[in-house]
């Protein structure tokens, strides 16, 4: 229960301490997990000091034990090895310092640590991170490529000289950090996360060498996996030997097999890249002179055709044709115009012999009305009527006699 105080009625530290005792002490005992970080077996002494660390979180603790309690599992566990712990919390109240005191260490074997990184490895697969479609593609020719490894190392050896080997050019933004123990989880998430914040880095490689399960496992732990698969930039992961398969190489963009091969697949090689080029350059230039060749071909045959060749040919035959076809429509034309003009000629005959001109030729008149009109009968005729007489010459008027039928001329 939280305890009453204030400015004026303040509690001595003793008593603090004598109370965070209490409280640890209802704790009971725990089982905990975690790598052992430094151990001190004085000779003579009958308590073991360990120092146990969870490398995802960056957290120790001191632990203690009786010399009959660790003496169990002395062949097996040493600095570096993950155990599991049966450990009641202490409170030392003089220095005021948690401590555990272990009543059991089991060791944690290869075939557990497997299990759970099985187990691990389905979880974070449901979630999609090592889904294909989360890959991004690495860059043809990087410009700045960002380095995670162990500090003169040969994984770092391998990558600068195969790579620096391949494109001279190349530049590297290195990150030397553990590669093993209980501060590389934490330095090498640092690191990606630092790289993957630098705009010019366009690749990222994480390289380390071969080893044992257990040296491999920070590669394999969740924030070093969730930092990879948050990153920005293509990360390539390069671990161990070809066999070896942390966790890192699901996530990562790009698995390499060794450190060697991650140089060989992020950085083209210089000499290829010239080939190809070369190559490309001879392919377009046979393209090209094949075009030409068969243009030319094209060109040539075109010439030999007889309307290159002689062009007013063409012409000259249309121009027969044309004349031809010209004397041909003067001769239709002149036969229809004869054919025409014999017909009028005949037409003309016809109407000539009917007309009434013809008949006045022949010494007959017409005898017509003031109103124009023919005067056919006698009767139509009144005594002492005036006509209109036209004869072949001319017309004069007459005068209708008294008599019926009868006239005389007037003038």
């Amino acid at each position: 229960m939280a305890v009453s105080t204030s400015p004026e009625t303040p509690i001595p530290v003793g008593e603090v301490s004598r109370l965070i005792g209490g409280w640890i002490e209802r704790l009971g005992a725990v089982w905990v997990e975690g790598q052992i970080t430094q151990l001190s077996r004085r000779p003579g002494a009958g308590v073991v000091f360990l120092t146990l660390r969870d490398p995802s979180y960056d957290i120790s603790v001191s632990v203690t034990c009786y010399r009959q309690v660790f003496d169990k599992v002395a062949d097996v566990v040493s600095e570096g090895a993950r155990v599991v712990v049966h450990a009641k919390p202490e409170w030392y109240a003089p220095r005021g310092q948690l401590s555990l005191r272990a009543a059991e260490i089991k060791p944690v074997g290869v075939g557990e640590l497997l299990a759970r990184l099985e187990q691990l490895k389905k979880s974070l697969a449901a979630e999609g991170l090592f889904a294909a479609d989360r890959k991004k593609p690495l860059p043809f020719l990087p410009q700045l490529i960002g380095l995670v490894c162990g500090r003169a190392s040969a994984a770092e050896r391998d990558v600068l000289e195969n790579a620096r080997h391949r494109w001279p050019a190349v530049r590297f933004a290195v990150r030397n950090v553990p590669v093993q123990g209980v501060h590389a989880v934490p330095q090498v998430v640092a690191a990606v996360q630092e790289l993957d914040a630098l705009p010019e880095v366009d690749v990222i490689i994480v390289a380390r060498g071969g080893g044992s399960v257990e040296d491999l496992l920070p590669f394999s732990d969740e924030q070093v996996v969730r930092a990879v698969s948050a990153a920005v930039t293509p990360v390539v992961s390069a671990i161990g030997h070809e066999p070896d398969s942390p966790l890192l190489d699901l996530v990562a963009d790009l698995r390499a097999s060794t450190p060697t091969d991650a140089a060989k697949k992020v950085v083209p090689d210089v000499g290829e890249e010239l080939a190809r080029v070369e190559q490309l350059r001879e392919r377009a230039r046979r393209a090209v002179d094949g075009f030409l060749q068969r243009e030319e071909r094209g060109l040539a045959a075109a010439l030999q055709r007889p309307c290159i060749q002689r062009p007013q040919r063409m012409i000259e035959d249309r121009e027969e044709q044309v004349t031809a076809l010209l004397e041909r429509g003067r001769r239709t034309l002149g036969h229809l115009l004869d054919r025409a003009d014999s017909e009028l000629t005949h037409t003309l005959a016809r109407v000539v012999a009917l007309s009434p001109k013809a008949t006045l030729e022949r010494g007959y008149a017409v005898l017509q009305k003031p109103d124009g009109t023919a005067v056919r009968s006698p009767g139509e005729v009144g005594a002492d009527e005036t006509l209109r007489a036209r004869v072949a010459e001319g017309e004069f008027t007459v005068r209708v006699d008294g008599a019926p039928g009868a006239a005389t001329a007037a003038e």
